[in-house]
């Protein structure tokens, strides 16, 4: 996915680089910020195997700095999804920069370079019905709740999961649903 960075007025989203690894092992292995990723919280070994995985052009998520603190404080995925110009998108922040619009701001970046750099026909999200704070990101994106898929992910402990589908298509796009 290029051209990256992509810069807003308060983040840079760029590649990952190697040394990226202990910023995003501070929160990746926090199990209350990861409580919504299938795999939870994870080890510094596979911190450093997601960093590396996530390194070049095969790339499926993406470093996320607050300028203003030239610090790395979340991480997006942007990637394609199960058919050609259609992506997903999804972010994972560190707890101590929830609350202050990033996700909604690096991920309105990213569906405006989706939808006006790639030609990208539709970006589709998920999260579960528990994580009110991602459903309010994605509907101010203008995404539209498409799906609730009943008990859908089986969880490490054996529970299931339910999980909703928002999407947004390139003419909603371009008539206001992002802007």
């Amino acid at each position: 996915m290029s051209p990256l960075p992509i810069e807003t007025p308060r983040l840079r989203i760029r590649p990952f680089v190697t040394d990226d690894w202990p910023a995003i092992h501070e929160y990746t292995s926090d199990a209350t910020t990861m409580t919504y990723i299938d795999d939870g919280a994870i080890t510094e070994e596979r911190t450093r195997q997601f960093v590396s995985d996530n390194l070049g052009d095969a790339a499926r998520h993406f470093a996320v700095e607050l300028t203003a603190e030239d610090r790395l404080i979340g991480h997006f995925s942007f990637h394609p999804w199960y058919a050609p110009r259609i992506y997903e998108i999804g972010w994972v922040f560190h707890p101590g920069y929830h609350g202050h619009g990033y996700a909604t701001e690096g991920a309105r970046a990213l569906l405006r370079h989706g939808f006006e750099s790639l030609n990208v026909h539709r970006i589709i999200a998920t999260c579960q019905p528990q994580n009110p704070a991602s459903r309010r990101v994605m509907e101010k994106l203008g995404m539209q709740r498409e799906a609730h898929f009943r008990q859908c992910i089986e969880r490490p402990d054996g529970t299931w999961w339910d999980e909703y589908l928002y999407a947004i298509l390139a003419d909603e796009w371009r008539d206001g649903g992002g802007g």
